[in-house]
């Protein structure tokens, strides 16, 4: 294969690559919105959910797929929204706030902080690729070239005879 069949096949793998991430939101966001209609229509039917969600999986789930960055009583008053009840917690906001943090200590959210206070947060998307232009390419390989250059003639330096040392002492190639 030649380098032009490696740059097509790493431009398509990287197009792929931010097509199924952008999939993979969509999907998100529209399960998290149907967890949420199908926990405000079990409520409003008094039904109670065969597996009960825990404060932190749904706090994950609102924040997803809100899809902004939300403050905390945005999350806990969409949590209400949804149905989940929030009345074991002699605080629910303080409850949201700490499963807030811990997400944000884990990397799973992003703590945004706000000048009018009112800090934010959202999901932490993992970065999305790019693809590498031409002159990009160029440059490493122009670099690569010039540090291979650099250590041949560092390998062929050899440093000075030791001083005062041992009688017959073995010279040492730089090597770096």
């Amino acid at each position: 294969m030649t380098d032009q069949d490696y740059r097509r096949a790493l431009e398509a793998a990287s197009r792929e690559f931010e097509e199924l991430g952008a999939k993979r939101q969509e999907i998100d966001k529209r399960l998290a919105e149907l967890a949420q209609t199908i926990g405000t229509l079990m409520r409003l039917l008094g039904l109670t959910p065969t597996v009960p969600l825990g404060l932190t999986d749904a706090v994950r789930l609102v924040v997803r797929g809100g899809g902004v960055p939300m403050t905390p009583v945005e999350v806990r008053d969409r949590l209400h929204g949804m149905g989940f009840d929030l009345s074991k917690y002699a605080n629910d906001l303080a409850a949201v706030h700490t499963i807030l943090k811990r997400l944000n200590e884990s990397g799973e959210l992003r703590f945004m902080p706000r000048t009018t206070g009112k800090h934010q947060y959202m999901l932490n998307r993992a970065s999305t690729p790019v693809v590498v232009t031409a002159d990009v390419i160029k440059h490493l390989r122009d670099n690569t070239l010039e540090h291979q250059a650099m250590q041949a003639t560092a390998d062929r330096l050899e440093p000075p005879a030791p001083r005062g040392g041992k009688k017959g002492g073995s010279r040492r190639r730089i090597s770096r």
